[in-house]
């Protein structure tokens, strides 16, 4: 069965995911001139929801060709490139600690803590995806 562009979310579930896949697809874009927003995390999280709502949107993603090449290799297990991992880490920490703050709960806060710190090894353990273009020396 092809999937279709056009085609309506079954469930609540994936309204919401897909809902949360172009607000990410936006954010993401957006991040593309602005130095201090990433671009990269939020297009893979798009590509998650995406992949979990809608086959059609989840296609158009990858297959885009500006979006497509930063979602790839993610994609493919080949790693991210240490700059994105390093700005998905101090963005994460950054909207915790924020959150952590407003929020002023303890146990809100080592959710938020813990959560980092289970994030950042994941991020962290995946390996480093050298550009192509780039020499490895020996």
């Amino acid at each position: 069965m092809e999937a279709h562009i056009c085609e309506q979310p079954r469930s609540i579930k994936q309204l919401l995911l897909c809902g949360l896949g172009w607000l990410s697809v936006a954010l993401g874009v957006a991040g593309i001139p602005l130095p201090l927003l990433p671009t990269t995390p939020f297009l893979l999280l798009a590509a998650w929801c995406f992949a979990q709502s809608s086959p059609a949107f989840h296609h158009w993603l990858i297959t885009h060709p500006k979006l497509g090449p930063m979602v790839n290799p993610w994609r493919e297990g080949k790693g991210l490139p240490k700059q994105v991992k390093i700005r998905i880490i101090i963005t994460m920490i950054t909207t915790m600690t924020i959150s952590a703050v407003i929020v002023a709960r303890l146990s809100a806060s080592l959710v938020l803590f813990c959560t980092a710190v289970a994030v950042s090894y994941y991020i962290l353990k995946q390996p480093d995806l050298i550009p192509e273009n780039t020499p490895i020396s020996d």
